[in-house]
This record gives C-alpha cells, sequence and structure tokens, in this order.
C-alpha cells in the first residue's frame, strides 16, 4: 500500500531536484545580499545586468556560496543545539550578539568568504546585489540565471 503523502505528491525527483535547488540557490543569494550588503545605493539609470557575462558571474558566485553557507549553518547549529538561528546580517554586528563567540567567529568567517567568493567571480558587492533585487523583479532574468545554474551544474568544468 502506498503512503499517504505518495497519493497527493506523485512528483519524480527529477522535478523536484532542480526546483528546489533552483530556491536553495535564490534564498541563498538572498541571505547574501542581506548579509553582505555595505553601502549600495540605488541607481535607477543603470541596468542590473549588462550581459550574460553578468549572469554567468552571478551565477557561479552563487554556486560556489552554497557550500560555504551550508557548512556555516551546519556548525552554528550544532553549536546552538536545538535553538533557533537567529538571521545572521554580515554588517550588522547587532545581529550576531546573541550568538555563542565561536558561532559569531564562524558567521564573520563566512560573510568574508562570500565577499571574497563574490568579488573572484568578477562581481562587485554592489553589482551582486542589484542583480539579486532584479532577480525579485524580472522573470526573464530569472529565467536566465536559473539556465546558467542548471548548465553550470552539468559541466563543472565551466566553473
Amino acid at each position: 500500500m502506498k503512503k499517504i503523502p505518495n497519493l497527493f505528491f506523485q512528483t519524480s525527483l527529477q522535478h523536484i531536484f532542480p526546483r528546489n535547488l533552483f530556491f536553495g540557490i535564490f534564498a541563498t543569494a538572498s541571505l547574501v545580499t542581506s548579509s553582505i550588503t555595505f553601502s549600495s545605493h540605488a541607481d535607477a539609470q543603470t541596468p542590473a545586468v549588462n550581459s550574460t557575462d553578468d549572469i554567468t558571474s552571478y551565477a557561479q558566485a552563487v554556486l560556489a556560496m552554497e557550500s560555504p553557507r551550508q557548512q556555516a549553518f551546519d556548525e552554528i547549529k550544532k553549536l546552538i543545539g536545538g535553538g533557533e538561528i537567529p538571521k545572521i546580517i554580515c554588517n550588522d554586528p547587532k545581529s550576531m550578539n546573541s550568538l555563542p563567540r565561536q558561532a559569531q567567529d564562524i558567521a564573520v568567517t563566512y560573510c568574508n568568504r562570500s565577499q571574497k567568493i563574490v568579488e573572484d567571480n568578477g562581481l562587485s558587492i554592489d553589482r551582486f546585489n542589484k542583480i539579486t533585487v532584479e532577480l525579485q523583479n524580472n522573470n526573464n532574468l530569472k529565467r536566465q540565471v536559473y539556465n546558467t545554474l542548471i548548465r553550470l551544474q552539468k559541466t563543472p568544468e565551466a566553473r
């Protein structure tokens, strides 16, 4: 007999994985944007994305940040135990004050590493943040980034 959840949710893993990955990547991008926003200012005249190079750089940065984000999250979760992890914003030291000292060190290390990853992929923090904001309002850009993420994962040598 089938389990009850399987009767209602008969989605194959092939369909679930890309969708979950996509949302995970954008959740990471949102976290990083809120985490490593330093002093960006809105410039309505400048489009967030000028080329496929921007999209590729953005996607590469997000993919490179995912593993360190997961690792930092897991380490902090172990230190905190069963408690809920507060929202950590890299440029807001107060957001880390409720963490134990060792967890604060992990968060700071992650923030510094994320900033370096963004810059190593050819984007400034400001540019990365502009693209992330643009993704929230531009379905065409969202599709392009999603397709680039899939392509990069299929061809690891492209990263």
